[in-house]
């Protein structure tokens, strides 16, 4: 009993500090990113990593979301003929798989996939120079590590990964009306209208804004997980995995609030 309270105390502790250190990070990136550059010309965002790093986040993970999602397109328009057909409104198929793909799966898909293959970069890259002494050279040189590091990775992935999960969504929807016309009979011009008819601004909003929230999850978690390392090659692989898994499921838990927020609060 005694070990059984002291191992739940132990979680317990591990557990605060953890989310204690995430909410301090958020903090310190919110004020180098809005506060901080407008007091001093000297604490102004650096433009050249946030470009490096928007190129990394973005063209490069392209093509792996766009496979991706192309796959998860023909699937659920297979998924959903299948029950479609049963009501005899296959030609219906368009307006699922626009939906699903602009709403949810888009979105969800294309942060997993982020997870990891940007957030483990991430993380592997800042716990790398934490081996190295280099982020204690920087607190020496007088340079706020989270200003140099967590910032411009923070706002590249906030902004390149919507844009990849909107090209991924339209990806998507052509691998759906692929199996529409080869394997359904659908015709495009059918399917698209299909698709456009309960397709409003909103339905698409919504996509973006969870983007927004996952590539900020992925960024700050992938952040901070570099920035515990504090052993070798074995510590930085711990730390790798941890920032996939712990991603994918804060990615998961946002996604289920933001749809239980827009559900009641909003009626969508």
């Amino acid at each position: 009993m005694t070990e059984l309270l002291g191992a739940l105390g132990r979680g317990s502790s591990d557990l605060l500090a953890y989310v204690g250190g995430m909410t301090w990070l958020l903090v310190d990136s919110l004020y180098f990113t809005f506060v901080a550059p407008f007091g001093s010309r000297r604490l102004k965002i650096r433009r050249d990593p946030v470009f490096a790093q928007m190129a990394r986040v973005g063209f490069d993970s392209l093509g792996v979301v766009c496979i991706v999602l192309l796959f998860i397109g023909m699937v659920l328009a297979l998924q959903m003929a299948y029950i479609l057909k049963k009501f005899g409104v296959t030609a219906y198929v368009g307006s699922v798989v626009g939906l699903g793909m602009f709403r949810e799966l888009g979105p969800l898909l294309t942060a997993i996939v982020m997870s990891g293959y940007v957030g483990a970069a991430i993380a592997a890259e800042i716990g790398t120079m934490s081996v190295s002494e280099e982020i204690e050279a920087l607190s020496a040189s007088a340079i706020h590590p989270v200003r140099f590091l967590v910032v411009p990775r923070l706002l590249a992935t906030t902004i390149m990964v919507p844009c990849v999960t909107m090209i991924g969504d339209f990806v998507g929807i052509l691998g759906g009306m692929f199996i529409g016309y080869t394997v359904l009979k659908i015709a495009p011009a059918l399917f698209i209208q299909k698709l456009i008819e309960p397709l409003v601004v909103k339905d698409v909003l919504t996509g973006v804004f969870k983007s927004g929230v996952f590539a900020a999850v992925i960024a700050l978690i992938s952040c901070f997980e570099g920035l515990r390392v504090d052993s070798g090659a074995e510590g930085v692989g711990r730390a790798t995995t941890r920032s996939v898994v712990f991603s994918i499921v804060m990615i998961i838990a946002a996604d289920c609030a933001i749809t239980t927020l827009f559900y009641f609060v909003l009626g969508d």
